[in-house]
């Protein structure tokens, strides 16, 4: 998309570029993690370490980088890494499919290989740094080559940036032992994929259909800004009118000035005088055309129009607002799919790395993750809701509570449920209190 050089090379380039690939990112990734996830085991330590990592380690800001770079390049990598100088916990980062090289078995990730270019890498000498996750393992190797050559391995102390990671190598030489028998990486495909079928890669947003739109769509704006500079008011002006500078320095016209003398030319006579020329300016036929263009671009890519502001939806409620986006939704469904279970398996890994490295008396558990919804019910609308049901009387206190703060865990929905049958008189006495009615 605006690969086309300029016309005319020297000249300001004119061409507009409608970033709408960033907002279809930015847009999936808001649909899956808007709302804090819901992480649960069984285990109370366990349950107060994991709201303490991803408390601490900012996970939702992670998991939104992540789903940003899934949606536009097809996939992503969550690995648990860690750094004792640093903190005292494992950490959660994210790498970027096009520098992994991943092996999978029956469509399970057995291994990974990634790499980075170093700093102080030029045409004639390329530094690389490989890092390959393996169950159990994390070996890294350092090469010197070029720019199309991988080169020869070196040892790590050959570079600033990869001199630290020598003393942390045990006594299998490359690698370091991370003391559980997990793979500390796991990658998450988008959507599944249209080219080969049974692939484990996903699909990005941008599927092939939507690269020409957006071509298009370039075109498109890039023509209505030329309308506009076009359009800007010009005068064309007899030659008279021109103040010459003298031999060799041209002539010009001072469109500042107030008084003119009149010219001995026949009023009939073409270009006697000033002339106006000023061009219309087509917004709606390229405001309709970006538009038309914009809805199909985001319905290739699986959402509706309403998620990107092109319907005005004014004040209307959250079912409403769920319906006019079931496209939408529908996509977040199928990549929450594949979010799930390997989010819930990187998770149980920083557990058991947080055990291992940092000493925690925990006991790693394989956490249950719920999404939260991606459009908050109005207050509104859910106390009306409460109160159809308690009328109706078709919901418990308890059922209320939970609808109202879904969030919420047992003990803490149980001690709202026991404060409000006090406070409204349906509390039961106990029986085996004194003086209580039998």
């Amino acid at each position: 998309m605006g690969a086309t050089p300029p016309a005319h090379p020297g000249k300001p380039d004119g061409r507009l570029h409608v970033h709408l690939a960033g907002d279809i990112a930015s847009a999936s990734a808001s649909l899956v993690f808007s709302e804090p996830l819901a992480l649960a085991v069984n285990d109370t330590a366990t349950q107060a370490r994991l709201d303490d990592l991803a408390e601490a380690s900012g996970s939702t800001n992670t998991l939104l980088e992540a789903a940003e770079v899934c949606a536009a390049l097809g996939g992503a990598y969550l690995l648990c890494t860690w750094d004792t100088e640093l903190v005292d916990r494992p950490l959660l980062t994210v790498m970027q499919p096009d520098r992994a090289a991943p092996e999978f078995a029956h469509g399970i990730l057995r291994a990974v290989t990634f790499w980075r270019e170093l700093h102080g890498s030029d045409t004639s000498t390329v530094w690389r740094h490989l890092e390959r996750h393996e169950r159990g393992y994390i070996l890294h190797a350092l090469y010197q080559g070029t720019s199309d050559s991988l080169g020869r391995r070196v040892p790590l102390t050959e570079h600033t940036d990869t001199a630290g990671l020598a003393d942390s190598l045990g006594t299998e030489g490359d690698a370091i032992a991370t003391g559980i028998d997990a793979l500390t990486a796991v990658y998450v495909p988008n959507l599944p994929s249209r080219l080969h079928r049974g692939s484990p890669f996903g699909r990005s947003d941008y599927d092939e259909p939507i690269y020409d739109l957006m071509d298009s769509l370039d075109e498109t704006w890039t023509s209505w800004m030329r309308d506009i500079r076009l359009a800007r008011a010009r005068l064309i002006v007899p030659d008279t009118y021109l103040r010459d500078h003298g031999p060799g320095r041209g002539a010009s016209f001072d469109d500042d000035r107030e008084i003119w003398q009149g010219l001995t030319i026949p009023p009939t006579e073409q270009g006697a005088g000033i002339t106006l020329s000023q061009f219309a300016i087509r917004v709606a036929e390229h405001e309709s055309t970006s538009d038309r263009i914009m809805r199909q671009a985001v319905q290739s890519a699986g959402y509706a129009a309403a998620t990107f502001g092109m319907e005005d939806t004014g004040a209307i409620t959250a079912t409403e607002v769920k319906a006019r986006q079931r496209k939408s939704m529908t996509t977040r469904k199928q990549k929450i799919g594949y979010w799930a279970p390997e989010l819930a398996q990187i998770l149980h890994v920083q557990l058991m790395l947080d055990r291992v490295l940092f000493s925690r008396g925990i006991v790693p558990e394989r956490p249950r993750v719920t999404f939260g919804d991606a459009v908050s019910d109005d207050p509104t609308s859910v106390a009306q809701t409460l109160s159809l049901l308690t009328q109706a009387q078709a919901a418990s206190v308890d059922t209320g509570v939970r609808i109202l703060h879904p969030d919420w865990p047992d003990d803490r929905v149980q001690a709202e449920v026991d404060r409000i049958l006090v406070e409204t008189g349906q509390a039961v006495p106990d029986p085996m209190q004194a003086g209580a009615a039998v």
